[in-house]
């Protein structure tokens, strides 16, 4: 397989000197000769946060799977991504960086994160001697044959796009064929033969397994088509299926008209209420796409177990961005809203973390690589704006661990009505949502009395100094992450180089 050097010689001088420090520094984690650990890194596309059956929204929801993985290892409550897209948080997870600095903030065709300046784990991970591979969706530039296997991969199996859900169209180390069959079966079909026959069993390995299930079109493998059938659709908590937009910017409301308003047409303050259930079919056919993605996870611990790796491989389940489900009358993702930009995410590591444990602390997809790093005696590169979750994943208190966070959406050429530019600041008692729209209000959101984010308190005059405070922990936290209102510039970039 092809290696990819893109270390700059000055980074690598950096790198090097702090691979030497870090060497010679302890290790509690190898300290008595231990293996490194492996590494089962699970992503599914557009899973939302409570689509799971421990946690009770859809009584008839089974996924035992993913149940026994939360009852065995750590559920971090409280997981956000930094942009709620698949592109811009899928680069994210790779490079520990946040889409303004990745460069990849749209789902834009011609788009590759700057792999350069933002080296992703894989790249590391393998200069390390890990045995890498990656399987299923990434969703970055349309690349073809070898062109399309990103940088630090061993093997590589993936497909271009959205892929599809059935006899889809895949690339193999660089080959393009056609597979038959279903894309979550044939996904956990090739996760399986690498781990038995293709990897290099004298090396750690990470593996990722990156499910196109259950994005939109929401297919189901034709086993569970019929699940769920008659069944009523439960409404959500804190009633955020009655939302009309009373107090909140009129953007929403035209949002909600549809995507091709009448603009010189008067929008109402306060929009009618729309009769539950809101998607129903959708809603389910997610639900039932889910269920061979919970089924894969069993097949891949279960070959895990027989091949005596489990106990020391971390598994890591989780997603690329949270999804409506009817919420605030919505479907799809991209916004502010809980529902949006918070995601399940599982870890499992009996070496280290106590069964049935629950993280509250607020962590980032971004967080994702430099904790793998950490596990594998790697230091963190000073590029990741992540941080490690070691330590809470250890069940001990980190006593400077962030009090907020930060949250960016960028206008979508594709999308244009689905929302404007954003930037959100979330503690674990309020967020601010802030338009940058000078003819429309911003949104302020108490999330301990209001956790449906339906009373909008940006102009109540009892919360001007919790805005005020906000804004400028925006200010901090822009200005800490180095933030870019510029969307384009590094697609600008590619087109030029292209040309």
């Amino acid at each position: 397989m092809m290696k990819f050097n893109y270390f700059a010689i000055s980074y690598m001088k950096k790198y090097l000197l702090s691979l030497i420090l870090f060497f010679f520094a302890s290790n509690e984690l190898f300290a008595n000769n231990e293996k490194k650990p492996n590494f089962l890194f699970i992503l599914v596309d557009d899973q939302p946060f409570d689509a799971v059956g421990f946690s009770g929204r859809y009584p008839f929801l089974k996924t035992p799977n993913i149940d026994k993985l939360a009852n065995e290892g750590v559920n971090i409550k409280n997981f956000f991504v930094t942009q709620s897209i698949c592109s811009p948080s899928r680069a994210s997870f790779l490079t520990g960086t946040y889409p303004h600095m990745h460069g990849v903030n749209q789902n834009n065709k011609y788009v590759d994160p700057d792999w350069e300046n933002n080296i992703p784990y894989s790249v590391l991970l393998q200069e390390n001697g890990y045995h890498t591979a990656h399987i299923g969706k990434i969703h970055m530039a349309h690349k073809r044959g070898m062109d399309h296997v990103r940088p630090g991969f061993d093997y590589w199996y993936s497909f271009i796009g959205q892929g599809d859900y059935f006899n889809p169209m895949v690339n193999d180390n660089g080959k393009e064929i056609e597979e038959k069959g279903y894309i979550t079966d044939i996904l956990t079909n090739r996760a399986i033969d690498w781990l038995t026959n293709k990897r290099d069993k004298s090396k750690p390995f990470i593996l990722n397994l990156w499910h196109k299930a259950v994005h939109e079109k929401h297919l189901p493998a034709p086993r569970h088509k019929e699940l769920f059938k008659g069944l009523p659709l439960p409404e959500p908590p804190h009633n955020t299926h009655k939302e009309t937009f009373e107090g909140k910017p009129a953007w929403q409301r035209r949002k909600t008209f549809g995507f091709k308003w009448d603009k010189s047409k008067e929008i109402p303050k306060v929009l009618k209420e729309k009769k539950w259930p809101i998607n129903k079919f959708k809603n389910m056919q997610l639900l039932r796409s889910l269920i061979a993605v919970d089924e894969s996870l069993g097949n891949v611990i279960n070959t895990l177990e027989e091949l005596g790796e489990l106990e020391n491989t971390v598994i890591i389940y989780s997603s690329d961005n949270g999804y409506f489900m009817g919420e605030h009358t919505y479907r799809d993702k991209r916004l502010a809203y809980e529902n949006s930009m918070r995601v399940p995410m599982i870890i499992r590591y009996p070496k280290m973390i106590k069964k049935g444990s629950e993280i509250e602390d607020q962590c980032l997809n971004i967080d994702v690589a430099p904790t793998i790093l950490d596990l594998a005696g790697i230091p963190k590169p000073n590029y990741m704006q992540g941080e490690s979750m070691l330590n809470l994943l250890k069940g001990k208190k980190v006593r400077k661990w962030r009090e907020s966070v930060f949250f960016e959406y960028y206008k979508d050429d594709a999308w244009p009505f689905a929302g404007p530019n954003q930037i959100a600041v979330r503690t674990k008692e309020f967020k601010l949502v802030d338009n940058f729209l000078e003819n429309d209000i911003d949104e302020l959101y108490d999330l301990i009395n209001d956790p449906g984010e339906m009373t909008n308190l940006i102009n109540d005059k009892d919360f001007d100094d919790i805005e005020e405070d906000l804004r400028e922990e925006s200010k901090r936290l822009q200005k800490k992450y180095k933030y870019n209102p510029d969307r384009d510039w590094w697609l600008r970039k590619q087109v030029k180089k292209r040309k």
